[in-house]
């Protein structure tokens, strides 16, 4: 067994997901984008990029997709045809934990059945860009009434929104644009609908190059599964056993060097809501201090993290001024020093580079 600290596996994840030095590859080029990069507000996967790389975000190899826990993930096109079935579920016991919700009980034993449902209706009612709620209108005329419910607000019967997103890249649809004009569209040559999953061994080996060392848990709540669905397709002869402060964890064994030569790396980055470090599940290991995860995660509305020297030094908020500046709201855990600050206000023209705006202002609380 492998042995290391906090400080190391920390140290091995910034590097791993491209955090440690900002490169010059084009978007799809960047080694992340085999985990997917998540959208969680318009323009958050661009800062998250900006984090990452001096190029021009723009990159029409990419793609956004409903992919991990149904979630909006920019990915490369050509990873598609693999990542369809890596993504559909390996079980009906796994395609439940999934959809698992109280406004659909009856609908998520459907298994199985409630992902190729929806997936064919989507290819049904999606042939050219639609207003997402005209999708969901469509689509869930042609589910089962059990995986629909009553919308108070609208007074509609719709199909619950983890059973459509979920089943969105098997539907073939891609996420063309998001709030007040939410718009979906059919993927290019669209890669067809599994009939069971192929993969899944690979996709956890990519989750654990990026987010390991971990275990089963992370993983399953990574994807929207359960533990126990991901310990029976756990790839452990491509995995080297792991201790992180006594805490039992894996890797992949092809990643064990990288991760007992890491150290950390001196710089600060601004990382948005839901960047690919935030969606590591072992919260305990990004961020020791239960009373700053409730400052990094929240219930509704999550900041962007500070990253200092490869640690989660505190929040950040993001306010549009106009459309030629983005105002920066710091709030550090601990108290900073001139020089530091000076490099975090440096740091803040990478984030209106990704907004395409001209410059930014960074305010300390």
């Amino acid at each position: 067994m492998v042995t290391v600290d906090r400080a190391r596996a920390m140290a091995y994840r910034v590097a791993a997901l491209g955090l440690a030095e900002r490169s010059s590859d084009r978007p799809a080029d960047l080694p992340v984008l085999d985990l997917g990069v998540q959208e969680y507000t318009p323009g958050s996967a661009q800062v998250a990029l900006a984090a990452r790389t001096s190029a021009d975000a723009a990159d029409d190899r990419l793609i956004t997709v409903w992919a991990a826990r149904g979630a909006p993930h920019q990915h490369r096109r050509a990873d598609l045809p693999a990542l369809v079935r890596q993504l559909w579920p390996v079980s009906d016991a796994d395609a439940s934990a999934r959809i698992k919700s109280g406004q659909i009980a009856d609908g998520m034993k459907l298994g199985l059945e409630a992902f190729r449902v929806t997936a064919e209706a989507f290819r049904e009612v999606v042939h050219e860009p639609m207003p997402r709620g005209q999708v969901s209108t469509e689509v869930s005329k042609r589910v089962p009434r059990s995986l629909t419910y009553d919308c108070r607000s609208c007074g509609a019967r719709h199909i619950a929104g983890n059973v459509w997103q979920h089943s969105g890249l098997a539907g073939g649809v891609e996420v063309q644009s998001r709030g007040r004009d939410a718009t979906l569209a059919p993927i290019p040559g669209a890669p067809p609908r599994p009939d069971v999953n192929e993969g899944i061994d690979q996709l956890i080996l990519t989750y654990l190059r990026f987010l390991g060392p971990a275990g089963p848990l992370e993983v399953g709540k990574y994807f929207g599964s359960s533990t126990a669905e991901m310990k029976s397709v756990w790839p452990a002869d491509r995995l080297t056993e792991v201790a992180v402060d006594g805490r039992k964890a894996w890797l992949p064994t092809s990643a064990v060097d990288e991760l007992t030569s890491a150290s950390p790396t001196a710089g600060v980055r601004f990382v948005p809501p839901m960047d690919p470090l935030l969606q590591a599940r072992d919260r305990d290991l990004l961020v020791p201090d239960r009373s700053r995860q409730k400052e990094v995660w929240r219930t509704l509305g999550n900041p962007g993290a500070l990253l200092v020297d490869g640690e989660i030094a505190g929040v950040w908020r993001a306010k549009t001024s106009g459309r030629k500046r983005v105002d920066l709201t710091v709030t550090a855990f601990d108290s900073l020093s001139a020089r530091r600050r000076d490099q975090i206000e440096g740091e803040a023209g990478e984030v209106a580079r990704a907004r395409e705006v001209a410059e930014a202002t960074v305010a300390f609380e």
